[in-house]
């Protein structure tokens, strides 16, 4: 029976436009209508503080004064639906590439996603990574229909623009200055150990990964990644892929007649 109110509640929460909500009454028996607007306020304020935590990068690119007006809109259009805010936003870089004000920054949405993968890569599961000497005993005929677990906290973002750049100048990784050489960036975003990992990917390798994520085997993620780029590099992709930590586990299929 509360659901309709709950509903009214939530909707002028975060809609200014909204009247008080009705059943909401002060101890005078007045709708408090200066109280829910303060109220209403510090909601809406926590959420941008919420946003901006997770996508500093982005903030320092377009301004915080900019940022804090892209991410109210987007407050009213995407409410919380978890009481977690630390996974509040994920679709925050989607709203962000639709966003007509931002469209002189083709390359902001892509920023957006490089930095939702990381918070994510921050709170996913811990996992232990194989030693590089267990893959030894692995018989080289068999390296073909090996299926890689990865590690749960990694994900590819890919991007048309130099993100990995961008973000790295606009996180404090790198100092800022012009990028002479722009050209797509593919990120490998993970947590292999203790601190989020940005890593820009070889070429064919951003490919290489995703259908590695996708359960393909070794030999039909070395297809789809030399289809994309004829120079890919398998020795350097697979020891990256295991220097880095990133092999929790494997499996070998049987080879066919």
């Amino acid at each position: 029976m509360f659901a309709p109110m709950q509903a009214s509640f939530a909707a002028a929460l975060l809609d200014a436009g909204k009247p008080v909500p009705e059943g909401v009454t002060s101890h005078t028996g007045n709708q408090p209508v200066r109280r829910f607007a303060v109220y209403r306020n510090n909601v809406v304020a926590s959420l941008v503080k919420a946003l901006g935590v997770r996508f500093p990068a982005t903030s320092r690119i377009v301004g915080e004064e900019f940022f804090n007006a892209m991410a109210r809109v987007f407050i009213t259009a995407h409410p919380p639906c978890s009481p977690l805010l630390m996974t509040y936003g994920n679709d925050f870089p989607d709203f962000i590439e639709l966003f007509e004000p931002a469209g002189e920054l083709p390359y902001l949405a892509d920023v957006a996603r490089l930095e939702a993968a990381r918070t994510r890569a921050y709170h996913a599961a811990e996992a232990e990574p194989v030693e590089p000497n267990q893959l030894q005993t692995i018989a080289p005929e068999a390296l073909g229909g090996m299926r890689f677990v990865l590690h749960p906290s990694a994900e590819v973002v890919r991007s048309r623009h130099p993100i990995v750049t961008i973000w790295a100048m606009n996180a404090g990784e790198a100092e800022l200055g012009p990028i002479e050489n722009w050209r797509p960036e593919d990120a490998l975003v993970a947590r292999p150990r203790l601190e989020v990992e940005v890593r820009g990917l070889p070429a064919g390798g951003a490919a290489f990964l995703a259908a590695l994520i996708a359960g393909n085997t070794l030999a039909q993620a070395v297809e789809v990644a030399a289809k994309e780029d004829a120079d890919f590099d398998l020795a350097a992709n697979l020891a990256g892929l295991i220097g880095a930590g990133l092999v929790t586990g494997f499996s070998t299929e049987p080879q066919k007649d």
